[in-house]
């Protein structure tokens, strides 16, 4: 659930924190005026440029239309009075109906090419026309488009639990700890096939939505299906010396995709699959010294670069590798230099992750496609701003880890309606060429879109790596963040964009007490403080909600305007409960985020660590305002540091109070899971919502003790016994629309 609590901190640059920027503001006599003069964020939305964009959708309601529900510990998803779930698919459900029924003892083979994957997470829905095209509107049937993530509690998926993690009472680790051994082929096998996507034909009849089973649209992309390696025309040669390696010495393909977070739905139809903590599934075993820029690119991206020490008997990874050093199937997981050169190995392996891989839903014989133009780094959702014909698209991105960045990538080709429904060839006009940014976040409430570009004498010459060429920045873009002094984030997880006016939300979910003290805070990430009761985690355990609005509304902009939308806390946190949440509201670690078109609302789904004393994980609906609608307040922050108790305060930007009107709880998640992946029918009467890995916390199986959660089959699901992840869906018990 919160597998980013052991995360090593890769950000080791020296780019500032914003109390350095808040003393410069004010020694700077135009900002100190901005500051001061009482302008704020408030005045700000009155400035050119400044209207909401003329959507033609109808205003979000005043307030929301249920019953708040209470927070919950028990083994199922608590809805508001007047609402009803089913589950649509869960791991293992069979695509064809000549494939048995998931037995869920872990006895099925490791071929999960028509199986549904694990770990639901992203997912969006492509309606189908009655010529079988894609269509924007809404039809009874459709594609859905479901990513499935990490590995971290794969011994439900084996008989007895992972062959290495057999030890009595161990609690399993979320990262995969294996000992030193060789893993079992069909272990590792299942593993890796059911990461990836799964793409399932679903249709709508009067009881509802189901899959269809036997659709020549169901396919699987695992780890090991071929995806072409995509980027700019004048970049693709240099780009492909990154990708070599023995599988392809051209470097022109690449296999497969995992830990598919969050995603992205693109304007002519096409599905984004995110690759987030793709870092913890390699190891270096042997082979020769690496190079300065290979150690150097490997530790600040998480990479291990070394096997264990002398004397450590675990190591951290899925131990993939161990199966075989010459089927290339496992071999490809050991970054080793163990070859004459790139050709003849795979030590660039783990360069060829990290991306927005591109796949149409409707065209199953289509190759999928890494989008490498917009970046390597642990994506987390890749959204589109409100199109406009004859302008360039704008893509918002986050990296999901403590203090990571927030990205833009600007398309170089504008907008033209009459590409929806062209797939891939409008993929490769769309997403090859464009320019990358990095955001910095002003402690004047502004902020500034950073070019991620060979030519910026900072990235030329940037210290502590050394660039080559365009396509060396696109790969190793955490490097040119750092060189170029993009502001560190707090987790920044999915983003979102209010299809009402055009501005962007990021769940930023929440940072540990080696990054948050009240000596190292900043106006965008301005709390560092202590859990007052429950697990009393420091720093900032709750996490908030950061949301921007673009100058003059452009894709292209340059500059925003930005404010922190809410604060998670509980609610008798004290001064850390900035947005006034109750009992109805509190949450802590925001983690997914998407609008509704139809009722304008923002779910908020939470994946937390820090609040499940007193409730498992949650989605609450909430109605936003704008950014400026609130104002600027000061932070008051303490905690102990070093056993010695340290204050400080930090002024910053909110949005205005919501109350319980507008903030409620909408659903609470079985024990042990995570509340992720969020889509909706046109009309807004059906949502479709994952639960991912339910009993997260669960001992390995040799112990005897029964796992932490056994949902969905306690509810009627499938086979009892394991828990498993499972994509619902919610309607009203009258048929009305959801949220209202």
């Amino acid at each position: 659930m919160s597998h980013h609590d052991l995360d090593p901190i890769c950000n080791t640059s020296d780019n500032r924190h914003f109390q350095e920027v808040l003393t410069q503001s004010l020694e700077n006599p135009a900002r100190r005026g901005l500051l001061r003069g009482g302008l704020g964020l408030a005045g700000l939305a009155l400035l050119p440029g400044c209207a909401t964009v003329g959507t033609g959708l109808a205003a979000a309601p005043s307030a929301l239309g249920f019953a708040s529900v209470d927070k919950s510990l028990l083994d199922n998803v608590i809805l508001p009075a007047g609402y009803q779930y089913t589950v649509l698919h869960a791991t293992g459900d069979a695509l064809d109906s000549a494939l048995p029924a998931y037995s869920n003892r872990g006895t099925e083979s490791d071929d999960w090419s028509r199986r549904i994957g694990d770990h639901h997470d992203g997912m969006d829905i492509y309606y189908i026309d009655s010529q079988g095209r894609y269509s924007e509107k809404e039809t009874a049937r459709a594609v859905l488009c479901v990513n499935h993530e990490s590995s971290a509690d794969a011994h439900f998926m084996h008989p007895n639990g992972q062959t290495s993690n057999r030890v009595s009472g161990k609690k399993f680790d979320q990262f995969g700890e294996w000992d030193l051994g060789t893993r079992p082929e069909l272990e590792v096998l299942k593993e890796i096939n059911h990461h990836g996507v799964s793409i399932v034909e679903i249709v709508k009849s009067p009881q509802g939505w189901r899959v269809q089973k036997d659709s020549p649209l169901n396919r699987r992309i695992t780890a090991q299906t071929p995806i072409r390696i995509s980027g700019p025309r004048a970049q693709i040669e240099n780009i492909r010396q990154f990708m070599t390696t023995r599988w392809d010495t051209a470097g022109a393909m690449s296999r497969g995709t995992l830990n598919n977070c969050g995603h992205g739905k693109t304007p002519w139809g096409t599905y984004l699959g995110c690759e987030e903590n793709w870092a913890f599934y390699f190891q270096t075993t042997g082979g020769a010294a690496l190079s300065a820029n290979d150690v150097a690119s490997r530790r600040r991206y998480g990479v291990a670069a070394v096997p264990p020490a002398a004397g450590v008997t675990k190591a951290v990874s899925q131990g993939w590798h161990t199966v075989s050093a010459t089927d290339d199937r496992f071999a490809r997981w050991n970054l080793a230099a163990l070859g004459a050169n790139a050709e003849r190995d795979f030590r660039n392996e783990a360069n060829t992750f990290g991306y927005n891989v591109e796949i149409d839903p409707l065209s199953p014989n289509s190759t999928p496609a890494k989008r490498v133009a917009m970046g390597r780094f642990a994506h987390e959702a890749a959204v589109c701003g409100l199109p406009k014909a004859g302008e360039p698209l704008a893509f918002y991105m986050g990296c999901d880890s403590r203090n990571e960045y927030i990205y833009k990538f600007v398309t170089t080709a504008v907008w033209d309606p009459r590409d929806v429904g062209t797939g891939m060839v409008a993929g490769d006009k769309y997403l090859s060429e464009g320019k990358l940014y990095a955001a910095r976040f002003d402690a004047t409430g502004q902020g500034e879109w950073l070019e991620l570009n060979i030519a910026d004498p900072r990235i030329a010459n940037h210290s502590a790596y050394k660039f080559a060429n365009q396509a060396d920045v696109l790969v190793n873009v955490r490097h040119a963040a750092d060189a170029v002094g993009a502001t560190k984030m707090d987790r920044p997880e999915w983003g979102a964009v209010n299809p009402r006016n055009g501005e962007v939300y990021f769940a930023l979910t929440n940072n540990s007490a080696a990054n948050r003290t009240p000596t190292k805070v900043d106006a965008a990430n301005p709390r560092a403080y202590t859990d007052p009761d429950g697990k009393k985690i420091a720093g900032n355990p709750n996490g908030h909600i950061i949301r921007f609005k673009e100058a003059a509304q452009q894709a292209t902009a340059k500059t925003f305007a930005w404010d922190i939308f809410l604060f998670g806390a509980e609610e008798d946190s004290g001064d850390a409960n900035l947005s006034g949440l109750t009992a109805k509201n509190a949450f802590s670690s925001p983690d997914g985020l998407w609008f509704s078109k139809a009722t304008g609302i923002c779910w908020i789904q939470t994946d937390d660590g820090a609040f499940t004393d007193e409730t498992n994980c949650m989605m609450l609906a909430a109605i936003p305002g704008q950014v400026g609608d609130g104002g600027k307040v000061t932070v008051k922050n303490k905690m102990a540091v070093g056993g010695a108790e340290q204050s400080g305060t930090q002024e910053t930007f909110m949005g205005a109070a919501l109350g319980e009107a507008k903030l409620r709880r909408f659903l609470v998640a079985p024990k042990g899971a995570e509340v992720t992946g969020i889509t909706e029918t046109a009309d807004g009467r059906t949502l479709f919502v994952n639960i991912q890995h339910p009993g997260e916390l669960s001992k390995a199986l040799s112990s005897g003790e029964a796992p932490q959660s056994m949902w969905p089959g306690n509810q009627g699901y499938g086979v009892q016994g394991r828990p498993r992840s499972a994509t619902i869906v919610i309607t009203r018990t009258d048929g009305g629309v959801i949220g209202l």
